[in-house]
């Protein structure tokens, strides 16, 4: 890639830390480009209101000494009138953008269509996440869009940091893998004041402290396995939880069970799942045994490491099984062999390093090896970046595709077991993260797949009900008869809240 001039225009009252490091990100993506800094007058601080919550919050609830939408000093203009960029970065927040300069292309972060942050600040305020995207101002079209995920936000702060980090991801996407516009943009109107200020901080006050109280009487999330041998239409086929009748696993007491994938293997039938055990509070690979009348024996360790891991990915390749485990911690998806069925598992390769990748899921497609998970860059949400690899083999070598990240949105980036190959198309479950982490299952159909090129339909939206009961539901997989999922249900600590919440339930 060429070498760019790039002007990132920054509102002199309201530069902050997310500006400085889209810069670092992109000076490090883009060798040789030259990266400047403008001044200007806009509409991007926050009203008196938004800073006040934002200190309060600092001093009262949040952990981090500084997050990306603190507010920084850049110092004097470094882009003076001798400077000719190649691309304007507007993050002025106001309604009317720079002229455009020397046949530059003028681009703009829009917050639920709108310019400026206070946008953003207005839609967390009032409970949503605010949608984002990329404005091209030349011909007023949509680069790129997105929707970030909150899982792991703190606070207003929190959700503004959220938002800001997937900005500069839409801007690397926009940079680094230009795509075909996404749809003409309406005119923007000036962006909503944001209101209940002092509301917001007293229900968020309340509700961390609801939450510490239910993390001292409760085990958060408690997720649970739920299996059932199904001779017919499975949720895949169906969008629905219906068939035969739901079991779960034998409950683990001070641990939890999730990303159940199921496998039949030299003619013996298991299990493998997450198991987090909350006095360690770092998940480990376990297998439950299943023969023809249910889980057989008791569940056993199979798998750990010094990091966390969760979503025992399996396939077999070449008469060998394979395990490619979540390990975002370690910074690789790494790949082991079964030695022995079904204890013994060796690390053999790192199929991917240098890269926050979670639930990595691999597939063939049009005589290739694919690999879909969500990744992460240190700062937002875990389950709102689709990135896509390809390979000519299970081993590699594996290459990034050319849309980069090829999806940013809560509610249909997120994996959620193995893709499967029926009627002629590719069918992906995935996480719609939209309401919160792993609350609900979407069934995709992938309508094109290629090295440039990634589209797909949501034909189905699955949530936990009354025929699995629960508030989350994030993992679908089957083999043959075996059909799994699972979610979360309310798991008090003490006998006592264990027969108080029995006693209510009933």
């Amino acid at each position: 890639m060429n070498p760019m001039r790039i002007e990132i225009t920054v509102d002199r009252q309201a530069a902050r830390r997310w500006h400085e490091r889209l810069r670092a990100r992109l000076s490090r993506l883009l060798p040789g480009s030259v990266i400047r800094f403008r001044l200007a007058d806009g509409a991007g601080a926050f009203p008196p209101s938004v800073v006040h919550l934002l200190t309060l919050e600092r001093l009262l609830l949040r952990r981090s000494p500084e997050s990306l939408c603190d507010s920084v000093r850049l110092g004097e203009a470094e882009a003076g009138g001798d400077f000719q960029p190649t691309v304007i970065l507007d993050c002025t927040g106001r309604d009317q953008p720079p002229s455009r300069r020397g046949g530059a292309m003028v681009l703009r972060p829009l917050y639920n269509g709108h310019a400026s942050e206070v946008a953003a600040a207005a839609a967390l305020l009032a409970g949503s996440c605010p949608s984002i995207a990329l404005e091209n101002v030349n011909d007023a079209t949509l680069a790129a869009t997105g929707l970030p995920s909150l899982e792991a936000a703190d606070g207003l702060a929190g959700g503004l940091e959220a938002v800001a980090s997937r900005v500069i991801t839409l801007i690397e996407k926009v940079l680094l893998s230009p795509a075909s516009p996404v749809q003409r943009q309406p005119g923007v109107n000036s962006p909503p004041a944001p209101r209940g200020v002092a509301a917001y901080f007293l229900r968020s006050l309340a509700h961390n402290c609801a939450r510490r109280i239910y993390h001292l009487c409760c085990h958060s999330p408690h997720w649970r396995v739920g299996w059932r041998f199904n001779d017919g239409p499975g949720v895949l086929e169906t969008g629905a939880l219906s068939g035969p009748a739901w079991s779960a696993l034998p409950d683990l007491g001070a641990a939890f069970a999730a990303d159940p994938f199921p496998i039949v293997w030299q003619g013996r039938t298991f299990i493998f799942f997450e198991q987090l055990d909350y006095r360690v509070g770092k998940g480990t690979i376990f297998a439950q045994e299943i023969d023809g009348a249910g889980p057989k024996g008791t569940p056993f360790l199979v798998l750990e490491e010094p990091w966390h891991l969760s979503y025992p990915f399996l396939i077999a390749h070449k008469g060998a099984l394979y395990m490619i485990p979540e390990a975002s911690a370690s910074g690789a998806v790494s790949i082991y062999r079964c030695a022995a069925f079904p204890q013994k598992w060796e690390c053999v390769a790192q199929l991917l390093t240098g890269v926050e990748a979670a639930d990595a899921t691999v597939f063939q497609h049009a005589g290739r090896f694919w690999m879909t998970s969500v990744v992460r860059d240190g700062t937002g949400g875990y389950s709102d970046t689709l990135a896509i690899h390809h390979a000519p083999d299970l081993f590699g070598p594996w290459e990034e595709h050319a849309q980069r990240p090829v999806l940013i949105d809560a509610r249909l980036a997120r994996p959620a077991g193995n893709v499967v190959a029926r009627d002629g198309a590719l069918w992906r479950p995935v996480q719609d993260c939209s309401t919160g982490y792993g609350k609900k299952l979407a069934i995709t159909r992938i309508d094109r797949l290629d090295a440039e090129n990634f589209s797909q339909t949501t034909t189905a939206l699955i949530a936990p009900g009354p025929l699995w009961p629960g508030n989350r539901l994030h993992t679908l997989n089957r083999w043959g008869r075996l059909e799994c999922i699972d979610g979360a249900v309310l798991a008090p600590k003490s006998r006592a809240l264990r027969r108080l919440t029995n006693a209510l339930a009933g």
